[in-house]
């Protein structure tokens, strides 16, 4: 693969065949940002996991510190006095049956996270074929099926983040934005694996967190050490 001029210039300041500690691979990550614009500073997690088997499904959600950076509009499945909550709460959008042609019709999808009450599952489940593909599904694990709307929304808009095993069993994760100091995104960065190593699941034989890697959006990876991991 062919990269361009600035990535070339910003690979040079890392060394691939090292593994930096969690510190130094975020100001690495942050030195080697050479866009115009806030990139996201991402993480790459490789597990030991497999995902074919449910026990070994890693899924759950994270509230990091210092947020993402990013503002996140919320869609909220709700019905009765829920709907008066979820707008009070800050939700971007609220509806029920109504919403459902707009998402599946008219491709309707300026939303970054959809939560639902238990109660509308059965509306939101009609859905599945469009908001599962992009990860956008409701689920008790990342507390976004839940009465308590007025928490969900609150923590997803202080910088909840949801982490799960794609089909490589690779967890990829936002950390917040290059504009951050190297003490916040480290922050996040250890919440996140702090998170992702209580979720160890029993039944794995071996070892659970194979490789790190954190990059901006678009510069290179940056190998951090699993060692204490």
């Amino acid at each position: 693969m062919k990269h361009g001029k600035r990535y070339n210039e910003s690979a040079k300041l890392i060394d691939r065949a090292t593994f930096y500690e969690v510190e130094d691979a975020v100001a690495l990550a942050k030195k080697s940002a050479a866009a115009k614009f806030d990139e996201t500073v991402e993480v790459h997690i490789r597990t030991g996991c497999d995902g074919r088997h449910a026990e070994q499904q890693i899924r759950g959600a994270v509230v990091l510190p210092n947020g993402t950076g990013k503002k996140v509009k919320v869609l909220v499945f709700a019905k009765g006095d829920k709907v008066a909550e979820a707008e009070a709460a800050g939700a971007d959008y609220v509806g029920g049956d109504e919403l459902i042609p707009k998402i599946q019709n008219d491709g309707w999808l300026d939303f970054d996270v959809v939560v639902a009450t238990p109660d509308m599952m059965g509306v939101v489940g009609r859905l599945g074929k469009v908001l599962g593909p992009k990860g956008l599904m409701p689920n008790p694990k990342s507390g976004t099926v839940t009465m308590d709307v007025t928490k969900a929304i609150n923590d997803i808009k202080a910088g909840k983040v949801e982490y799960r095993l794609d089909k490589t069993n690779i967890i990829h994760c936002p950390i917040g934005k290059v504009s951050f100091s190297e003490e916040q995104l480290t922050q996040n960065l250890n919440t996140l694996l702090e998170a992702i190593l209580k979720a160890k699941p029993s039944t794995l034989k071996g070892q659970y967190l194979r490789s790190i890697t954190l990059s901006s959006t678009m510069g290179p990876g940056v190998k951090v050490s699993v060692a204490k991991f």
